[in-house]
């Protein structure tokens, strides 16, 4: 026998070997998988809680030293008690002019008083080269301001006359303020009102009775007292005249 047949029995018979010992080779066992059973329980996920919020312990007290309780406040002060006497400040234009209360010098001005009873007072200054003013004033409790004004004029004067003029008169009310002269009268063609600037004489005559009145460039008038009294011409024509030359002065008019 040749050896390339020898050869190829060899290669023949260890085939054969390994078919056979693949057949004859023993089978692992199946691996046993798990199924769910259908009565098995079911998991239910436990519900956690939220956490709980911190909180802060108080702070401890000692017992033995409890805190003081904060002081109440003081009281509110009671009101002052009204008062029941009055002050006095008194001013003019005239610093030390000489001040009468009812009567009774109490200083020169500028002035300054207190402890008086309040009421109805009539206060008097006098300066000299000045007129006497006088002036009612009420005092209250408490400060009490006056001021009162010795360079000023005032004038409100008013007499009852008769007009004699070519045929018959007329009678009415002669006025006199610081604005001028006005004569009124039921005769309208009598009746007038002249400011001081028109007044051209203004005159007085005691002996006849008369007051005397002509307006510049215009007509005259003669007024005599109804009572035939020289008096109440004399009077008005003179307060006339002085408030007239206050006037011309620098006096204020009154307020």
């Amino acid at each position: 026998m040749n050896k390339s047949v020898v050869v190829g029995v060899l290669i023949f018979l260890v085939g054969l070997g390994a078919v056979a010992f693949m057949l004859h080779r023993p089978r692992p066992e199946p691996a046993e998988v798990s199924t769910p059973s259908a009565t098995a329980p079911r998991v239910v996920p436990k519900k956690v809680d939220p956490p709980a919020p911190v909180v802060t312990p108080p702070a401890s007290v000692d017992r033995r030293n409890p805190p003081k309780p904060a002081p109440a406040p003081p009281p509110a002060p009671a009101p002052p008690a009204a008062p029941t006497l009055a002050s006095l400040t008194l001013e003019s234009d005239v610093p030390g002019a000489s001040v009468f209360i009812d009567r009774q010098f109490v200083g020169n001005t500028p002035l300054s008083l207190d402890k008086l009873e309040p009421g109805t007072r009539r206060v008097q200054l006098t300066a000299t080269g000045f007129d006497s003013v006088q002036k009612t004033i009420e005092l209250t409790p408490g400060p009490n301001t006056v001021s009162i004004r010795i360079k000023e004029v005032s004038l409100n004067a008013r007499v009852n006359v008769v007009h004699k003029h070519a045929m018959g008169s007329c009678e009415g009310t002669l006025t006199a303020t610081l604005d001028g002269l006005r004569y009124d009268t039921a005769n309208k063609g009598d009746a007038f009102t002249l400011p001081y600037p028109q007044v051209e004489t203004f005159a007085v005559d005691y002996l006849q009775k008369n007051l005397r009145v002509k307006q510049r460039g215009g007509k005259t008038w003669n007024f005599t007292d109804k009572n035939d009294n020289a008096d109440p011409m004399f009077v008005f024509h003179r307060d006339v005249e002085a408030a007239r030359k206050k006037l011309a002065a620098g006096y204020a008019p009154a307020q």
